[in-house]
């Protein structure tokens, strides 16, 4: 069976599915907002070629991506960065549920896609309540033929989602499906007494929802979830291939004690490394003779500083070594030190505030901020 019934059967087995969107879940198709060609992954699905196959994921808990490179056309061997899609629809739900809605909320969506979200949020609030923001042109345009393919029209807006939804505000809750490394501000002045959940992060770790409650012009909250999301195309980190990054010669050598994979995978690690870093982002390279060893390479967005350690099963030592004008492995065991001497914290102890000055990431209190300059100013678009 692959059809709506089926997507509704999974989500309950799933415990995703609450009954509070079980009417949403149930009567918007998703197959209205899935394109008769979309990537599984690395596979390309085609309806034409592969019906069944193409309807047994879009029926499925499975994000499917819909457009790469902003809708370019890419080289062969080229670097292809899925840049819209529809997201796992059990991840939506968990979103959703941190959103808190209730009857009457209007909402904000940044970040259309394909519509799919925003036909859920129009279906359960009215179209009324409901305000979606594209940056892409073609996608907004898309996203309303969606809309109105499922019998929904709400307020479709192409422009910049950074800047919020000028003009038809003030909103309940602001909801945005694009990951983020810095909340831009319009953001809280347009939801002055309500909600804010986005993914949030950096080029080194960004698997977070910040969920955060906005009061006097302040917003706060907490981290949860281990989301995967696309990057707000004007908050983007480093992307790419190894060879593009890796310029400036060895500088240094030497070890390390930490964990290299530990640090990759460990959530708790890697977050409370990322809130004290910028414009670094790893890559994780593994072994293909079958030794088990990897090699974990960081990088830095402006291509001219690296670091690479070395794994190897059953070390207690790393080989380290570095190049450019950053010491980049230095900044991590810094970083990685100080975490260990506030008794390795969780990600649930730590918190997010942002105003107008910036945003502050905190230890268990807004009075002890955990990042090395308490505000970090905003970013282009904030």
């Amino acid at each position: 069976m692959s059809d709506p019934k089926r997507l509704v059967e999974m989500l309950t087995n799933l415990g995703a599915l609450t009954p509070d969107w079980q009417a949403a879940v149930s009567e918007i198709d998703r197959a209205l907002f899935v394109p008769d060609t979309y990537r599984n992954g690395d596979r390309v699905i085609s309806r034409a070629e592969s019906p069944q196959t193409w309807a047994r994921y879009v029926y499925g808990d499975l994000p499917l991506t819909t457009q790469v490179n902003d809708g370019a056309e890419g080289d062969d061997g080229g670097l292809e960065t899925p840049t819209s899609s529809t997201s796992m629809p059990s991840l939506m739900l968990e979103m959703l549920r941190l959103l808190d809605l209730a009857d009457g909320h209007r909402v904000a969506e940044i970040g259309t896609g394909t519509g799919y979200n925003a036909a859920w949020l129009a279906h359960r609030l009215g179209d009324a309540n409901v305000v979606t923001v594209e940056t892409d042109p073609a996608l907004a345009a898309q996203a309303q033929r969606n809309l109105a393919a499922a019998g929904r029209h709400p307020a479709v807006v192409c422009g910049d989602g950074l800047a919020g939804v000028p003009g038809h505000g003030p909103f309940d809750r602001l909801v945005c499906t694009c990951s983020v490394q810095q909340v831009p501000y319009p953001w809280i002045e347009q939801t002055p007494t309500g909600r804010i959940v986005t993914p949030w992060g950096n080029g080194f770790f960004s698997g977070s929802f910040a969920v955060l409650d906005v009061a006097d012009g302040v917003a706060r909250g907490h981290f949860a979830g281990r989301p995967a999301f696309m990057w707000a195309r004007q908050q983007r980190p480093g992307r790419g291939f190894l060879r593009d990054y890796i310029h400036a010669p060895t500088a240094a050598q030497g070890s390390t004690r930490i964990q290299p994979e530990t640090l990759y995978w460990d959530l708790d690690q890697r977050f409370a490394v990322a809130v004290q870093l910028t414009g670094v982002w790893p890559m994780l390279v593994e072994a293909d003779d079958g030794s088990k060893e990897s090699t974990l390479w960081l990088l830095t967005d402006d291509r001219r500083s690296w670091a690479a350690v070395d794994y190897v099963p059953g070390h207690s030592e790393f080989h380290v070594e570095q190049g450019g004008p950053r010491q980049v492995w230095d900044e991590v065991e810094a970083a990685h030190g100080r975490w260990q001497a506030a008794g390795a914290p969780t990600r649930d102890r730590f918190g997010l505030t942002v105003d107008r000055a910036g945003q502050s990431v905190w230890l268990d209190t807004p009075q002890a901020p955990f990042t090395p300059a308490a505000v970090v100013p905003q970013l282009a678009g904030g």
